[in-house]
C-alpha cells in the first residue's frame, strides 16, 4: 500500500477503536463474573476475536452485536463448563497468557495452541507458577502449543519473573479470586510493563474484587466473587491513538483524538509525556486529547526508557528520524519476544530508509536523517511496524507498507482512519 505525503498542516478529528487491552481483561473477568455483563465500545479485532471465540469453545455464551462493538457475557461465577477444549489463539499474546491460566480453573483437559510465531513466545514462567499453585501443564519447548491437565486452582503461593512480560501477572491475578484458597504471587525480579498490571488490578476492582499488594512485589488475593456489570464500556486504545498523536509531529498541526483521557487506565498514555519532551503540545478537552506541533524541524530527539509502554517504541522510532538530534529509545528488551523481534525489524526498516540507527539490546539510537529514502517497508506481519512506519509516509514520498492487511490483528479500519488525516 503506497502512502501518499499530505502537503498541508494537520487539523482533523479522529477516533480509534477500543482498547485492545482492556478488551481482553474484560472478556476474561466478566465470565468468571456470575451474570450477564454487556460490554460496549469493545474491540473486536483479530486478536479479540480469537480471545472471545477461546471463551465460547470453553462454554461461555457471549452475544455479539452492534457491528461488534457490543458483546454481551454470560458469566458463570469462575466456573468452567466443559470439561476439554482445544483453543487457537493465531498470534495473540494476551490471549494465550491469559487463556493458559484462566483454563486452571477448569477440571479437565485443555489444549492450548497458536501460529507459527506465537510457537516461539516463551510462556514457561507462567506455567512455572502455576505448577507451584498445583497445577499439572505439559509444554516441552517453553513456547505453545500448552496441555493443562486442570483440578481447578487449589491456591497458595507462587513465585514468577516479571523480566519477560506482566501478562503472564496479569493472568495470574485475574484468575485467583476464583482459587479455593488465598493466593500469594511473589516477584523474584523487577516487573516489565507495570502499568499493564496496574491495569489488571483497575479493571478487577472495576468488577469488585480488591487484592493487597507490596508495590509490584507481592500480591494477596483471597477468595471472591467477581460482579457482573450492567455496563462497561472500553476506553478507546491508547496504543493505537499513538499514532494519530505523532502525526502532527512530522507533518504540524494538530490532530484530535476522541473518547480518550489522560486518566486513562492504559499506560501508554503516557507516550504524550515523550511527544511533549519533543516539543508538541498537548490539550486535553472533555472526552477528547489535542496535539499540536510545527512539525519536522522543531521536533526535539529524546532519550527515553520505554519499558512501561512498549507498543509506543515503534511511533517513536518512526518519528525520531525528522528530529534535529538523536533520539534513544531504552528498555524495550522484551519487544523481542513480540510479534516479531521488534526491535531488529525497527533498525532493519530504518536503514532500509537510509537512516543510521545503532541497535543494543534492549533499544535503539536514531539519528536525524535529512533525506529519507523512497522504500517498501516489511512489515513482519506485526501490526504495530505496519501502523507506526506508515507515519513516514506522510511526508515522504515513495513509502509502501508492505501486507497492510496485517492491521487487523487490532486495528482493522487502521488505513481509512489514516486517510481521515487528509481532510
Amino acid at each position: 500500500m503506497l502512502i501518499s505525503p499530505i502537503p498541508h498542516p494537520l487539523h482533523a478529528t479522529v477516533r480509534v477503536p477500543g482498547s485492545k487491552s482492556l478488551t481482553n481483561r474484560a472478556l476474561a473477568i466478566a465470565a468468571l463474573a456470575d451474570g450477564a455483563t454487556t460490554i460496549t465500545n469493545a474491540l473486536f479485532s483479530e486478536d479479540s476475536g480469537y480471545f472471545a471465540d477461546c471463551l465460547q469453545t470453553l462454554g461461555f455464551h457471549l452475544e455479539v452485536a452492534d457491528f461488534q462493538t457490543l458483546v454481551v457475557v454470560h458469566g458463570l461465577g469462575g466456573r468452567i463448563p466443559t470439561d476439554h477444549a482445544e483453543m487457537f489463539v493465531g498470534n495473540a499474546g494476551t490471549a494465550a497468557r491469559f487463556l493458559t491460566a484462566f483454563a486452571a480453573l477448569g477440571y479437565g483437559k485443555f489444549v492450548l495452541d497458536g501460529s507459527a510465531r506465537m510457537r516461539e513466545r516463551p510462556i514457561r514462567d507462567l506455567l512455572e507458577a502455576l505448577n507451584q499453585l498445583g497445577v499439572e501443564t505439559a509444554c516441552p519447548s517453553g513456547c505453545p502449543p500448552v496441555t493443562i491437565h486442570a483440578k481447578g486452582l487449589r491456591g497458595g503461593s507462587a513465585v514468577i519473573s516479571g523480566e519477560v512480560s506482566s501478562q503472564f501477572l496479569s493472568g495470574l491475578l485475574m484468575v485467583a479470586p476464583c482459587a479455593g484458597s488465598p493466593v500469594e504471587i511473589i516477584l523474584k525480579n523487577d516487573l516489565n510493563s507495570k502499568p499493564y498490571a496496574d491495569m489488571t488490578i483497575a479493571v478487577m476492582k472495576d468488577f469488585g474484587v480488591s487484592i493487597e499488594r507490596e508495590g509490584y512485589a507481592r500480591f494477596l488475593i483471597a477468595p471472591q466473587k467477581y460482579k457482573a456489570q450492567r455496563e462497561y464500556q472500553i476506553e478507546s486504545d491508547a496504543s493505537a491513538a499513538s499514532y494519530f498523536f505523532a502525526a502532527p509531529a512530522i507533518v504540524g498541526g494538530t490532530v484530535r483524538v476522541e473518547n480518550i483521557s489522560r486518566r486513562s487506565k492504559q499506560g501508554d498514555i503516557a507516550f504524550l509525556d515523550v511527544l511533549q519532551k519533543m516539543g508538541c503540545e498537548v490539550k486535553e478537552e472533555k472526552d477528547s486529547i489535542i496535539v499540536g506541533a510545527h512539525g519536522g524541524a522543531s521536533l526535539q530527539g529524546v532519550d527515553v526508557d520505554m519499558r512501561d509502554i512498549p507498543d509506543t517504541a515503534q511511533t517513536l522510532a518512526a518519528i525520531a528520524p525528522f528530529a534535529d538530534s538523536p533520539t534513544t529509545i531504552r528498555g524495550i528488551a522484551s519487544a523481542r519476544v513480540k510479534e516479531t523481534d521488534r526491535v531488529a525489524a525497527m533498525c532493519a526498516e530504518l536503514r532500509r530508509l537510509s537512516v543510521t540507527v545503532e541497535e543494543y539490546e534492549d533499544g535503539l539510537k536514531i539519528y536525524p536523517c535529512a533525506q529519507i529514502k523512497p522504500a517498501m517497508l516489511r512489515t513482519y506481519n506485526d501490526h504495530r511496524m505496519a501502523m507506526a512506519f506508515s507515519l513516514v509516509g506522510l511526508r515522504v514520498k515513495g513509502i509502501t507498507i508492505e501486507n497492510p492487511s496485517c492491521v487487523s490483528k487490532t486495528f482493522p479500519n487502521y488505513f481509512e482512519v489514516l486517510e481521515n488525516l487528509r481532510r
